[in-house]
């Protein structure tokens, strides 16, 4: 008995019609098959109902497609807009150029080159370019071992610097390897045309061109300027492909005109060096300054650097002696003793003082001359240097007197120039003198100053008693006060200029032909061991012209080793043939018409080669000066 087949049910009827739509089988062959196998005919499936599914189907698909891009762009765009960005949006910084640096004439002095810095992404790096690394190390000079320890240590990061400040050429070569993950970016390298004369003064920038020293650091805020940033997009080889906003506009540095002429500083520099190797000196200093407006003309120091090749030079270089070394001023201090008794009418200029037999007693020490120099007037005390002389003045004032004085002359105080690291020197207050402490004052022993603080103070007798504050940049305004009578300043500059005249401790090497010149010689035995030793600092300090004064300077010599070591034959030279320069770049008119007139007749413009008068700092005076110990002690 024939029981009639079992009815398909609905899933293997959906089943059998798209089995027979995409597999393309025709509805006979189909029926055929089922009666061999013993089953009733399936029903036929109409085309158009075919073609209807398949429509809707991809109607269907095409409407979730289109609502997703919906959703995703409309809705909720924010995710997905934000991964974009991940991948290819940056926000990278707009680099700025350090402001220039100029002479007083506006000439450069210091200026900022662009340069370009290699960098990598270490994580891309690492990832798809390791095996090009070997080749990325011979492009940057290095190791490969090297360049794989670095990038290795910063895989989690994602900027790595590679090679900073370099060519352009030579980092547009290293990214043109096409290394995935490494990339170049614009900067800025300070770059000092005057090299290692102007390095003291302008310091140095570090590899982020950030100031280190010198007016470099002093104005660095000034200078350096502030980075802009700017939002772009990147492609996948890190190019910038557009500009998409500005999100802080980027503000370059302010450029720096500074109160140096570099002419000056130049010959300054290169007279002093020459000085110091010709006597084998361990070093010296000398500043010049502007006596109208305190201004720093020039400020020169041996030894010295270049501060375009910072890296491996001698970090003791470094240092700007002119303002942060101290030193005992010896007989350059004579001028403000015998002011300060001028103008306390203790003394007048034509005032006598017997200095026989060329020594006094002072306490247990005792003070000397060179030589017995008899009586002598005011005058003749600061000519012939004698440091009795100067002793007997100091008997005649009173302790507090002279101690603000000197005060007022800038020792012991900072001038507030504003050079960093500038050095206030010492100026024990009367309290902490002992017996023997005026009396070496007067003639430079037991305070300290430096180089900076002496041309700061004969400008103040130059500028008819009016101390100025001293300035780096030109035009600055500084602040000035009267501080001494101007009459007594033009009489005391008046018997300085007998001092580089025939006779005088600095004639004929601190003489300046045409010119009148006030100035001042020293030679201070150097405090050692508890004591003074045979080694001596050598000074000359000066003013010219003295009718109208427009200079002043002053030159150490510290420790010459070859030849004589008196300010007058070691320290004088170099202010003379600087001045001598000075004066006529600057077209000072001469106030000693007369001594060029009779030269000129006598068909030389030279000074006589005679040597100096000896000075009253000799050797001699070694087991004389108190001991730096007993002064310490006794204060």
């Amino acid at each position: 008995m024939n029981h009639p087949a079992a009815k398909p049910s609905l899933p293997q009827r959906l089943k059998q019609a798209f089995a027979a739509l995409f597999e393309g089988r025709a509805p006979r062959a189909a029926a055929a098959r089922d009666l061999s196998r013993g089953r009733a005919p399936r029903a036929r499936f109409d085309q158009r109902l075919r073609l209807g599914i398949v429509l809707a189907l991809m109607l269907l698909a095409s409407v979730s497609l289109v609502a997703r891009a919906a959703y995703v762009q409309l809705v909720d765009q924010d995710f997905y807009q934000k991964e974009g960005d991940a991948r290819t949006v940056r926000e990278i910084e707009i680099p700025v150029s350090r402001g220039m640096i100029t002479d007083r004439n506006g000439e450069p002095l210091a200026i900022s080159s662009p340069v370009e810095s290699v960098w990598c992404d270490p994580k891309e790096l690492l990832k798809d370019g390791a095996d090009r690394l070997p080749e990325l190390a011979r492009a940057l000079g290095e190791s490969n071992d090297s360049l794989e320890r670095r990038v290795s240590q910063k895989g989690d990061k994602e900027f790595m610097y590679l090679k900073r400040r370099i060519n352009p050429d030579e980092a547009r070569a290293i990214v043109a390897l096409g290394v995935p993950g490494v990339y170049s970016k614009r900067e800025y390298r300070r770059f000092y045309p005057q090299g290692d004369a102007m390095a003291h003064v302008l310091g140095f920038t570090n590899i982020d061109d950030e100031g280190q020293e010198g007016v470099e650091l002093a104005f660095d805020d000034w200078l350096r300027g502030k980075p802009g940033m700017k939002k772009v997009v990147r492609d996948r080889d890190g190019h910038i492909v557009e500009n998409l906003d500005l999100i802080e506009p980027a503000v370059p540095g302010k450029d720096l005109t500074l109160s140096i002429d570099r002419r000056i500083q130049y010959l300054t520099y290169k007279e002093l060096k020459r000085q110091i190797e010709q006597s084998g000196a361990a070093s010296g200093s000398a500043v010049v300054l502007d006596v109208a407006t305190g201004e720093v003309l020039a400020m020169a120091n041996w030894p010295s650097f270049n501060p375009n090749m910072v890296e491996g030079s001698d970090r003791e270089a470094h240092r700007n002696r002119a303002v942060t070394d101290l030193f005992e001023p010896g007989s350059t201090m004579k001028p403000i003793t015998v002011a300060t008794a001028l103008e306390d009418h203790k003394i007048t200029p034509n005032t006598i003082f017997d200095t026989s037999p060329g020594w006094m007693p002072n306490g247990k020490f005792t003070t000397t001359d060179t030589h017995n120099y008899g009586v002598l007037d005011v005058t003749g005390i600061i000519r012939k240097s004698s440091n009795v002389g100067a002793s007997k003045i100091a008997q005649r004032l009173d302790n507090q007197e002279f101690y603000d004085s000197i005060r007022r002359f800038g020792y012991g105080a900072s001038t507030h120039s504003g050079f960093p690291g500038e050095a206030a020197g010492l100026l024990p207050p009367p309290a902490r003198w002992s017996g023997t402490t005026k009396q070496t004052m007067s003639y430079g022993y037991g305070i300290a100053v430096t180089p900076l603080q002496v041309a700061h103070a004969y400008v103040t007798l130059a500028n008819g008693g009016r101390e100025i504050q001293p300035s780096f940049v030109k035009g600055a305004p500084v602040e000035s006060k009267q501080v001494l009578d101007p009459t007594v300043a033009h009489e005391v500059l008046k018997m300085m200029q007998t001092v580089t005249e025939p006779g005088g401790t600095a004639y004929p090497y601190g003489a300046i032909l045409g010119y009148h010149v006030a100035g001042k010689t020293g030679t201070a035995n150097k405090a050692s061991n508890g004591g003074y030793a045979k080694h001596y600092d050598t000074f000359f300090a000066g003013v010219v012209p003295v009718d109208n004064p427009r200079f002043a300077m002053a030159v150490v010599v510290n420790d010459p080793s070859k030849g004589s070591h008196f300010g007058g034959l070691v320290a004088a030279p170099v202010f003379r043939n600087v001045m001598d320069g000075a004066l006529r770049l600057m077209d000072v008119p001469p106030d000693d018409i007369d001594a060029w007139l009779a030269a000129q007749a006598k068909g030389t413009t030279k000074l006589p080669a005679a040597p100096p008068e000896p000075e009253e700092d000799d050797a001699a005076l070694d087991a004389t000066i108190p001991s730096a110990a007993e002064e310490r002690s006794a204060q």
